[in-house]
C-alpha cells in the first residue's frame, strides 16, 4: 500500500485531506522496475497515474529512428496526467535508469480526486501547462533541427551533380589541352599555308557557336552522330567512335570533313588524322567548359536558395518576395519531386511584397509542401496558386477598386494526395496529433504553420480535403495592415527597434 508519507512529499497532493491522502492510498499498487526496463513506449495508451518514490527514470522520443533523451523524472515524482486528461497516446518512451519503485493509480480515481479538490486540481494544470510547454519547446527544436536535416540532405543531394560534373571536367581538362598544345606544335613546324589553317579556324569557331548555344535537338544529334561514325571509320580513324561524338556536337557534316582532308588523304604521316583529333578534341574541350560552367552555375543558385530560404543576410523582420521563397522551398525539395511529382505554378506576378518573418514563413512553405509531398506518396500533382485579395467596389464609376487596408496575399498549396479523413480533421492542429507513424511525425508541424501564420503575421489558416485534392490556404495581409501591430512591438522592443532601422 502507498505510505502517506510518500504522497505528502509531492506539492498538489498536499491539498488533499488525510482522509483522501487515505483513500488514495487504498487503491495503489506497488511494481519494480529494474534498470533499462521499459515503463510506457511511445505511442501507448495509457490510463494510470504513476507515482515515482525511488530511482530514476528517462524520458525519450524518437525521431529519424534515433531514441532522443528529452528528460527525466527522480524521486519522488509523478507522472500519466497528461494522458489521463487528454485520452491522447503517450508522446514519450519512459524507462528505468536505475532499479525503481513506482506506485500506480488508476485513472478514473485520479480524475475523482481532480473533480473534488479544487486546489489540488489548479495545482496538478499548472504543472501539466509547465511540462506541455517544455516538451513542446524541446520537440519544436528538434523538429526545426529534422527540417534542417532534410533540407540539407536534399542539398547535398543536388549539389552532388554539378560538383561531381564539374570535377570530373576539370580533372579531364590538363591532358586535353597538352594534347592541343601537342597537336599545335607539330602542325606549326609542318608550314601548311595560312588559308588552310583559316578554314580549319572557321569551322572550329562555328563548332563552339553550335555547342555554346545548343543548336542540334537530341534527335538530330544523334542521327548527326552515326552518319559522321561512318565516314570517320571509311577515312581509316582508329577509334573513330572518340571522335564522333565531339564532332556531331559542334554541327560538323561529312562534307566538311571531306573539304578539309581533301589534301591529307594520301598523306603518310600523323598529320593525315591528326587536323581531325584536333578539331574533336577542341569541341571536347569546349563541351567540358559548357557543362562545368554550367555546373558551377547550379551550385551558385543552390547556394543562393539555401542563403535566401534562411534570409542569413537580413534582419528577423523584412520585406518579403512569397514567390522567391516558395520557390527557394521548391528547389531544396527537388530530389523529392523527381521521383514523380509534377509541380503547377500559378504566380500573380503583380503580387507586393509583404512585411514578414522571412525565415518563419519559408518554414511554413517547407512543412506544408513537405506534407503534401507525403500525401502524394512521390507521385501526383502539386498546384502552388498566389494572388491579391481583397477588392470593393467603392469607385465612383462602379469600377473596382482597391481598398489598402483590406487586401491580403492569399498562397492555396493543393496536393492530389490520398486526403485528410474527415474523422481527424478538426485534430489536425492540435499539438503532438499525427497520422504518421512513431518516430516519423513529431505532431507539430500544422501547428508550427498555424502558430507562424496566426500569430506571427496576423494571417489566417485554413483548408479544404477530399481524396485526390488537399488544398491549404494562408492569407497574409499587406504591410498596411500590420504596420500598426509592428509599431507597437516596435516601441516595446528596442531590440527590433535596432533592427528595423538598419534594414
Amino acid at each position: 500500500m502507498l505510505c502517506l508519507e510518500d504522497l505528502i512529499n509531492l506539492d498538489p497532493f498536499q491539498q488533499l485531506s488525510k482522509e483522501r491522502l487515505e483513500w488514495m492510498c487504498d487503491r495503489a499498487q506497488i511494481f519494480e522496475l529494474r534498470a533499462g526496463e521499459v515503463l510506457v513506449h511511445e505511442g501507448d495508451l495509457v490510463d494510470n497515474l504513476f507515482i515515482l518514490v525511488k530511482g530514476k527514470i528517462n524520458l525519450t522520443r524518437r525521431s529519424e529512428g534515433i531514441e532522443i533523451p528529452i528528460g527525466q523524472h527522480q524521486a519522488p515524482s509523478f507522472f500519466g496526467e497528461i494522458f489521463i486528461l487528454t485520452d491522447d497516446p503517450v508522446h514519450v518512451t519512459v524507462r528505468a535508469f536505475t532499479d525503481c519503485n513506482f506506485y500506480q493509480v488508476k485513472g478514473e480515481d485520479f480524475r475523482k480526486l481532480l473533480h473534488e479538490c479544487r486546489n489540488f486540481e489548479r495545482m496538478v494544470f499548472r504543472i501539466v501547462e509547465r511540462r506541455i510547454r517544455g516538451i513542446e519547446s524541446f520537440i519544436r527544436g528538434r523538429e526545426k533541427m529534422a527540417a534542417l536535416g532534410t533540407l540539407a540532405a536534399g542539398l547535398a543531394h543536388e549539389l552532388n551533380n554539378p560538383a561531381a560534373a564539374l570535377v570530373r571536367g576539370l580533372g579531364e581538362m590538363p591532358s586535353a589541352l597538352l594534347e592541343l598544345q601537342r597537336m599545335s606544335l607539330i602542325y606549326g613546324q609542318s608550314h601548311v599555308e595560312e588559308a588552310h589553317t583559316e578554314q580549319w579556324l572557321k569551322v572550329r569557331d562555328q563548332g563552339y557557336d553550335a555547342i555554346l548555344h545548343n543548336r542540334l535537338d537530341p534527335v538530330t544529334l544523334s542521327d548527326r552522330e552515326t552518319v559522321l561514325l561512318e565516314w570517320l571509320e571509311d577515312y581509316g580513324v582508329k577509334q573513330a567512335w572518340k571522335l564522333a561524338e565531339p564532332l556531331a556536337e559542334g554541327g560538323i557534316e561529312p562534307e566538311t570533313l571531306e573539304k578539309l582532308t581533301e589534301r591529307w588523304r594520301n598523306h603518310d604521316t600523323e598529320l593525315r588524322e591528326m587536323r581531325l583529333q584536333w578539331l574533336s578534341l577542341s569541341f571536347e574541350v569546349m563541351s567540358m567548359i559548357k557543362h562545368g560552367s554550367r555546373s558551377a552555375q547550379r551550385i551558385s543558385e543552390l547556394v543562393q536558395a539555401m542563403k535566401s530560404y534562411s534570409y542569413l543576410d537580413q534582419g528577423i523582420q523584412q520585406e518579403v518576395n512569397i514567390h522567391q521563397g516558395l520557390e527557394d522551398t521548391l528547389r531544396l525539395f527537388a530530389h523529392k519531386l523527381k521521383s514523380g511529382i509534377q509541380v503547377q505554378r500559378n504566380y500573380d506576378q503583380h503580387l507586393p511584397k509583404i512585411f514578414a518573418y522571412g525565415s518563419e514563413l519559408n518554414q511554413v512553405w517547407t512543412n506544408l509542401i513537405d506534407n503534401a509531398i507525403d500525401a502524394m506518396d512521390g507521385k501526383g500533382l502539386l498546384e502552388i496558386t498566389t494572388q491579391q485579395r481583397g477588392w470593393t467596389n467603392d469607385s465612383a464609376v462602379g469600377e473596382p477598386s482597391r481598398r489598402e487596408d483590406n487586401c491580403f496575399a492569399q498562397i492555396d498549396i493543393i496536393d492530389s494526395g490520398s486526403g485528410i479523413p474527415p474523422e481527424i480533421q478538426t485534430r489536425i492542429f492540435e499539438p503532438f496529433f499525427t497520422t504518421k507513424s512513431v518516430g516519423r511525425g513529431s505532431g507539430l508541424g500544422l501547428e508550427t504553420v498555424r502558430r507562424i501564420v496566426e500569430n506571427r503575421h496576423h494571417g489566417t489558416l485554413s483548408f479544404e480535403s477530399q481524396p485526390g485534392r488537399t488544398c491549404f490556404t494562408i492569407c497574409l495581409p499587406f504591410p498596411c495592415q500590420i504596420n500598426e501591430s509592428f509599431e507597437k512591438k516596435r516601441i516595446q522592443n528596442t531590440e527590433f527597434q535596432i533592427d528595423l532601422i538598419n534594414s
